[in-house]
């Protein structure tokens, strides 16, 4: 398997960018936010704070609350294009972690060009997937510049693995990030934006190509231990685990972290997730809940025969600071960084009582994103994880 543990675009500033001694700035970012009920004028005030002359894309992450309808002509009416964006379980916003309302980001640089395409249904995925690898492979003959995708995808479709990984073999060097739609933790239905359409069943993949400094990672604060465990019986496509060890999933599960099956539930699921090494590294598999049969559901695929570890967190406020501190020794103050951050986290965090200083220190390091229902990270699908892009300008 082809690996990018991160991948770093560094490209000096044009001499053609100063104007009267003073470097102009490369790119222009502006935030906003709304909590109003309404969305036509969610999507208006949003408009007032995003609007700057030369935008090349707006990303906007919004409530699950408002009408899919409304809220998909509002955001054509009202902001420039191209426009993406999806549904959310709380947003990345100005103010660290966002509940409920709207917010997102305008990006305008002369070195920035955007593309979005739309695949839906997911069933249909391969072909869908083939035709954007043949588009994307012309557009990077006829321009050079560095680029990088950012994925977009229904959290509820199960189609993340698949998906993922056909777009990252197909397009060679291009690394992925990218997110899962979520709807607060209802698990109803989950939308993507499209055109003026909010979609299910659908994923967003959107080529950024630019030649400002980049910066694709990956973000975790666990460490695998010497906990192994063996998947022995499993649906993948269903994202069921039947036996772990032989055992009855939750059982064994419960045993291993030295509790009951009744203690189960999603804040000790985040406190103990399941790693899967590929390569030299770790991704995080997090389980969902359990079922009536004593099977585990997963927020991924798990396949039997797979050799899993039981994740240790480290502090989640010095990893988030030290990842962050390292990103702008290597390439200075970002301009901004668009965030996925898995629900898990931000669950995990609440219980610690640190999720407003963690939300202060996204907010500091100007992330916009949301909470998802799960990671893409070039070919894998992940949990319990932090995918993002910083950019300078």
């Amino acid at each position: 398997m082809k690996k990018i543990s991160a991948t770093i675009n560094m490209t000096p500033s044009r001499d053609d960018l100063k104007t009267n001694g003073n470097a102009k700035p490369r790119l222009q970012v502006r935030q906003g936010t709304s909590t109003h009920p309404d969305a036509d004028e969610a999507v208006r005030e949003l408009a007032a704070q995003l609007m700057q002359p030369n935008i090349k894309i707006c990303l906007v992450f919004f409530s699950d609350e408002y009408d899919p309808q409304q809220l998909g002509r509002a955001i054509k009416e009202h902001l420039p294009g191209p426009v993406i964006g999806c549904t959310t379980a709380g947003q990345l916003a100005e103010s660290g972690f966002q509940r409920g309302g709207i917010s997102g980001a305008s990006l305008a640089s002369d070195e920035l060009s955007v593309v979005p395409y739309l695949v839906h249904p997911l069933s249909m995925l391969t072909a869908q997937v083939h035709s954007i690898a043949l588009d994307v492979g012309k557009r990077l003959a006829g321009d050079a510049s560095p680029s990088f995708g950012f994925l977009l995808v229904d959290g509820l479709s199960m189609k993340e693995e698949s998906l993922i990984s056909a777009l990252y073999l197909s397009l060679g060097a291009v690394p992925i990030l990218g997110g899962s739609a979520g709807d607060t933790l209802k698990f109803k239905q989950t939308f993507v934006y499209y055109d003026g359409k909010l979609l299910q069943d659908a994923a967003v993949f959107t080529l950024f190509q630019t030649t400002l400094p980049f910066h694709v990672f990956k973000h975790q604060h666990f460490i695998p231990t010497a906990n192994r465990l063996v998947v022995t019986a499993a649906d993948p496509v269903k994202r069921l685990v039947h036996e772990i060890n032989g055992e009855p999933a939750a059982e064994a599960y419960a045993q291993l972290i030295g509790t009951t099956v009744d203690q189960l539930d999603a804040a000790v699921f985040s406190r103990h997730p399941l790693m899967l090494r590929i390569g030299d590294d770790y991704y995080v598999r997090s389980v969902s809940n359990t079922e009536p049969d004593g099977s585990l559901k997963f927020f991924c695929a798990i396949e039997a025969g797979l050799v899993l570890t039981i994740g240790k967190g480290n502090s989640a406020i010095e990893a988030l600071d030290q990842e962050l501190e390292d990103m702008k020794r290597k390439m200075g103050e970002p301009t901004i960084i668009i965030g996925c951050d898995c629900i898990l986290r931000r669950l995990e965090m609440e219980q610690a009582g640190i999720d407003d200083t963690v939300g202060r220190l996204m907010a500091g390091s100007k992330v916009v994103g949301f909470s998802t229902y799960g990671e893409q990270f070039n070919s894998v699908h992940v949990n319990q994880t932090f995918t993002g892009v910083a950019i300078v300008g």
